[in-house]
């Protein structure tokens, strides 16, 4: 078994989990979660808390280290014949975003319909396919990035990557999500397809040198900081150098995490972290409700904290409550949604 220390190359760790990956992936689906609630909270209150300072920080890196992370494990499977590679990585990722979407829909209907009417919500599940819903476009994107890769493999990886960059440059703006995001995010991606063995490395020094790593943390937090504070942490090339530094930035916390054995509630929060994004809009929504009308907690910021906490915890509750019952398919694609036979160990959505 390998310990959460351990760092090996991707190739190596087909049927492991490595402990900074998911430390990294945990501090990924927090700061993602608590976006949602901290921005949603002090709309819905029409003020800033503190939480709105933490979240600024944190704009500039925390969707890119999360593809970036998504593309590391890609080498290992980017060459198997294509029924299997879209069953794992195109398929899986449809069925969660098509039952999610149906979900969040059915939730939310009964509030659209009584502002738009009933063939308005209709449309819009419908335009949900084409124009991502909500806080699911992150897994609408991911089997459009893993075909594109596969697609790109041939193609020498630094004429990718350099259009890639310049394709993020542009800061896309069609009003549409899948074209702007596509635009934006699809460079680290690759970057993590193309450089895991260097980001493998990377970890594995920050594992030994410790004490250097912390001094580099403390240099890149001032500087994003900065840049944040500025007002120029979007600009063309800084926006790009922010997100890259950024997701290393990550990479050497849950490197650091993995190697004292701290946090483990983060790396579970790593292992599982799709189910939490799946799930997070819930809890999330009904705190945020109960917070608001109750008045229990005065202070924005606070609340805002307590709304990310909920949306984290209840959404493992949710699976921990479904996930030996007839509802797992909420978390777990069942055989009849699969192109090829189903492993004996099926995987989860945050798989």
């Amino acid at each position: 078994m390998i310990s959460s220390g351990t760092t090996q190359h991707p190739a190596d760790a087909a049927d492991h989990r490595i402990g900074w990956v998911d430390y990294a992936k945990g501090i990924c689906i927090v700061m993602v979660v608590m976006m949602h609630s901290t921005l949603g909270m002090e709309l819905a209150a029409g003020r800033e808390g503190f939480m709105h300072y933490v979240v600024e920080f944190a704009r500039p890196f925390r969707m890119p280290d999360f593809f970036l992370i998504s593309g590391l494990f890609l080498a290992r499977v980017i060459d198997r014949d294509w029924r299997t590679y879209l069953d794992r990585k195109v398929i899986h990722f449809a069925y969660f975003y098509a039952l999610w979407v149906t979900i969040q829909f059915a939730v939310k209907a009964p509030g659209f319909a009584a502002e738009h009417g009933w063939s308005w919500v209709a449309g819009q599940y419908l335009e949900a396919f084409i124009e991502p819903f909500g806080t699911l476009w992150f897994i609408y994107l991911l089997p459009i990035f893993f075909v594109c890769t596969r697609l790109a493999r041939n193609i020498p990886p630094l004429a990718v990557f350099l259009l890639l960059a310049a394709l993020e440059m542009t800061h896309l703006e069609t009003g549409w999500t899948a074209p702007d995001e596509f635009a934006a995010r699809f460079v680290y991606f690759f970057t993590g397809y193309w450089m895991a063995g260097h980001v493998f490395a990377f970890a594995g020094w920050v594992q030994h040198h410790p004490r250097a790593a912390l001094l580099l943390l403390a240099v890149w937090a001032l500087a994003n900081g900065a840049l944040v504070e500025f007002g120029v942490s979007a600009w063309p090339l800084v926006s790009l150098a922010l997100g890259l530094a950024g997701a290393c930035a990550v990479i050497a916390v849950g490197a650091l995490l993995a190697k004292m054995h701290w946090l483990d509630s983060l790396r579970s929060c790593g292992e599982h972290s799709i189910v939490i994004y799946l799930a997070f809009f819930l809890p999330m929504a009904l705190t945020r409700t109960l917070m608001l009308k109750s008045g229990l907690v005065a202070d924005i910021g606070w609340a805002s904290l307590i709304v990310t906490i909920a949306g984290v915890i209840g959404a493992l509750a949710i699976w921990w409550a479904v996930r030996a019952t007839a509802l797992k398919f909420l978390f777990e694609r069942p055989a009849m949604f699969w192109l090829t036979p189903k492993p004996r160990t099926s995987l989860q959505a945050a798989e």
